[in-house]
């Protein structure tokens, strides 16, 4: 497969899933202030800001959080970004992307445009963004050989996810409140999924167990990481015998053991600091993957910290 395309391939899973992550993460960061009229919205809008990498301004609110995290197509963490970098990427692999496949980002694209999105209610432009998200990566899971490029894709798209949900369980750290692993879940789409494994009566060491460490749950850490690491062993053409020589395979395989055989008393300390070195290997793990798979082409990345 042509480095070009691979790269295409692994941009747009990585996009869309960033796409739909912050779209999760802005809801949630909205409802928190709807329910909970107490919270300091500045603070608040400065911890989100922080923790998605966009530059803070002296004094953030709402209308700053929605701006760059959802509306402004220049914003390197925005949503109507992420879907810009999507439909450019599958444009770029035009050949390889199935025609149901770059309908559907093409027509998500467009009805985000040129301030479309900003014009929807926050509510309504939620589930929008999320369902046509949904839409596109059953498309691509329907339609698409699951041979390289669907692999690069699902590669792109593990990545991606590891990264957001590590950002999402750091919001549980910096927020006050008996709600905030509640709000992670549902950040994460795992609150129902949560309750019917937990019931009831849990703990906040029950929730980040879940997202951490469950092998059922897709958002889940571990979950993700595996599904990475099962997508490069298809990438790689020379499998050795003992040890791994690809980096990228190396970076994924310590972190979710580090993650598995973690302590259970042990879950909960210096959680933040975790989640920051997780993020950091998910930029490593992409930097190997361009270095092994796309040289020769200028791999697009985060801005801003990212």
């Amino acid at each position: 497969m042509l480095s070009r395309i691979a790269e295409s391939l692994f941009w747009i899973g990585r996009y869309l899933e960033r796409a739909e992550d912050t779209c999760r993460i802005v809801e949630v960061h909205l409802q928190l202030l709807l329910e909970d009229p107490s919270v300091d919205q500045e603070e608040a809008a400065t911890t989100l800001l922080s923790v998605m990498g966009s530059p803070v301004i002296e004094t953030p609110d709402t209308a700053e959080v929605m701006r760059a995290l959802c509306y402004d197509e220049l914003s390197p963490c925005s949503i109507a970004s992420a879907l810009g970098g999507a439909r450019e990427a599958a444009r770029r692999a035009r050949e390889t992307v199935s025609t149901e496949m770059w309908e559907a980002i093409n027509t998500t694209w467009n009805s985000v445009k040129g301030g479309r999105l900003q014009r929807m209610r926050p509510g309504s432009a939620f589930t929008h963004i999320r369902e046509r998200c949904a839409v596109i990566s059953g498309v691509a899971d329907q339609t698409m050989s699951h041979d390289e490029g669907w692999h690069f894709l699902n590669l792109g798209r593990s990545i991606e996810r590891v990264d957001m949900t590590a950002r999402m369980i750091s919001t549980a750290t910096f927020t006050a409140g008996a709600n905030a692993w509640t709000n992670v879940l549902r950040g994460c789409g795992a609150h129902h999924a949560f309750v019917r494994t937990y019931g009831g009566v849990t703990t906040d060491e029950d929730a980040a167990e879940f997202l951490l460490l469950d092998r059922l749950f897709p958002h889940s850490l571990v979950y993700t990481l595996g599904a990475a690491e099962i997508s490069l062993r298809h990438l790689d053409q020379n499998q050795q015998r003992v040890g791994f020589d690809d980096e990228a395979q190396r970076l994924l395989g310590t972190s979710r053991s580090a993650l598995e055989y973690c302590p259970p008393d042990q879950l909960l300390h210096e959680l933040t600091g975790r989640m920051a070195d997780l993020q950091r290997t998910c930029v490593k793990v992409s930097e190997a993957v361009s270095a092994k798979y796309f040289s020769g082409a200028v791999a697009a990345s985060w801005q801003e910290g990212f």
